[in-house]
């Protein structure tokens, strides 16, 4: 079995009472309640048994499950309409373009962004973290100049950062939270100076599931002329997202973390700044013509999306959005709040359980330890029960460090999770507890 802290760790300070108030919209009535079992219904895994048990699935922040209707869609492309986008003449190919751009004309409606042209198409967050740093700051960055982070990033956007600080010469500045797991607001404030380039945070942290004030702290960025840039990856699932609210200069989310598929994302970007970027990668479809002599590029999106695009992800990814705003903003986020609440309310009552992040914004993610008890083992634990959770530190090992601990257990929700399932969880909880007393 493992040790707790791992070696060489401090000891964890103690943390200040939970909080669990969330950063939701308050309607003047009460929103309408999610039907949680026809939710279930359309979810043909969470009928899967695991180690003779029903599958309680904990782990949503990671990847979550797809529905029906996402499945639907990307057989019926397959099925009926594919072909290479933007290859082809033939009604096929005619038919696959049409259901990749209207696609992207979603992804641009959920965004709230001004046109589909905005909206790029890549692998995930991670892809989309990595073309805005080399393809937007790497120009830019010079000797001396700054880039800001936060100390909760997860690993996807903070090593491009490192690499094209490297590169250039420039300095990478971090931003501390507090021992909720709260961003110091004047700490990221006395950080940002006339050097600072580039300002990078994520909207919801992965590990802990605090939601930054990403308005404020793009107005503060701007002030100095930084360029902003959100990883949206674990907001997109639970949150309202208006770009021109926010008011950053570039926003990410990954399709499996909204239902849909993997290997699908979105960069949003303002119209100028993608225009004025040169392409990162290179190959079929971000060109206009080739020649030995040079090539003339694509304009944006087309400049950042070489090769075959993944049509069957964008369909996939225009179904899950469309079926997770059906549902309602609203009794999403009612649903999502009373689970958070009810699961650390459960877990904090169990003797030797210790919170990780407690800050009074955060979305549906629940991080803790269990005294004597790795987080790898009570994932193991929790796993003979059928309760997937994950354990480690979660792609963010410098936010790990700040709370002296090596890993965490973490419990994360969506849509089709239940109280009865967290009810499950605490029970699994306590056993570990027994079998390590």
């Amino acid at each position: 079995m493992h040790h707790l802290q791992g070696q060489g760790a401090p000891p964890p300070a103690p943390l200040p009472a939970m909080a669990t108030e969330l950063i939701t919209v308050q309607p003047t009535l009460a929103p309408p309640a999610l039907d949680v079992e026809a939710v279930r219904a359309q979810f043909p895994i969470l009928s899967t048994q695991v180690h003779g048990k029903p599958l309680v699935y904990l782990d949503s922040a990671a990847t979550a499950q797809r529905p029906e209707a996402v499945l639907a869609a990307m057989d019926r492309f397959y099925r009926e309409s594919y072909a290479s986008v933007h290859r082809g003449v033939h009604t096929l190919s005619q038919r696959a373009t049409e259901a990749y751009e209207a696609a992207r004309a979603r992804v641009a409606r959920f965004l709230g962004a001004a046109s589909p042209e905005e909206v790029v198409f890549t692998r995930g967050a991670t892809e989309a973290l990595n073309l805005v740093a080399w393809s937007h700051a790497r120009p830019r960055l010079a000797p001396g100049d700054e880039v800001l982070l936060t100390e909760m990033e997860h690993h996807s956007n903070i090593v491009p950062w490192q690499m094209v600080c490297e590169q250039t010469g420039a300095r990478l500045v971090v931003a501390p939270v507090d021992d909720r797991g709260e961003l110091l607001l004047d700490e990221f404030e006395r950080r940002l100076s006339p050097r600072t380039r580039v300002v990078a945070c994520v909207h919801v942290s992965n590990a802990v599931g605090t939601v930054n004030p990403v308005r404020t702290l793009a107005d503060r960025a701007h002030a100095v002329g930084a360029a902003v840039v959100v990883d949206g990856a674990q907001a997109a699932p639970h949150l309202r997202v208006d770009v021109a609210e926010l008011g950053c200069d570039f926003y990410c989310f990954s399709g499996h973390k909204v239902y849909g598929p993997t290997g699908i994302g979105a960069l949003w970007g303002r119209r100028e700044l993608l225009a004025a970027m040169p392409p990162w990668q290179g190959g079929g479809g971000m060109i206009l013509h080739v020649a030995f002599a040079g090539t003339d590029y694509a304009p944006p999106p087309a400049r950042f999306e070489a090769g075959t695009p993944n049509g069957a992800g964008a369909v996939g990814l225009a179904a899950a959005l469309d079926w997770l705003e059906g549902l309602g903003h609203e009794a999403v986020a009612a649903h999502e709040a009373d689970l958070l609440g009810y699961a650390s309310e459960r877990l904090a009552a169990v003797p030797g359980v210790r919170l990780i992040g407690t800050a009074p914004h955060r979305a549906a993610v629940v991080s803790f330890l269990l005294e004597g008890v790795h987080a790898h083992d009570l994932g193991t634990i929790l796993d003979a029960e059928g309760v997937a959770i994950r354990a480690g530190h979660h792609c963010a090992q410098p936010l790990m460090e700040r709370f002296g601990i090596a890993a965490t257990a973490r419990a994360s929700f969506a849509v089709y999770n239940t109280r009865a399932e967290v009810e499950t969880l605490e029970r699994g909880v306590r056993r570990a507890r027994e079998l390590f007393r």
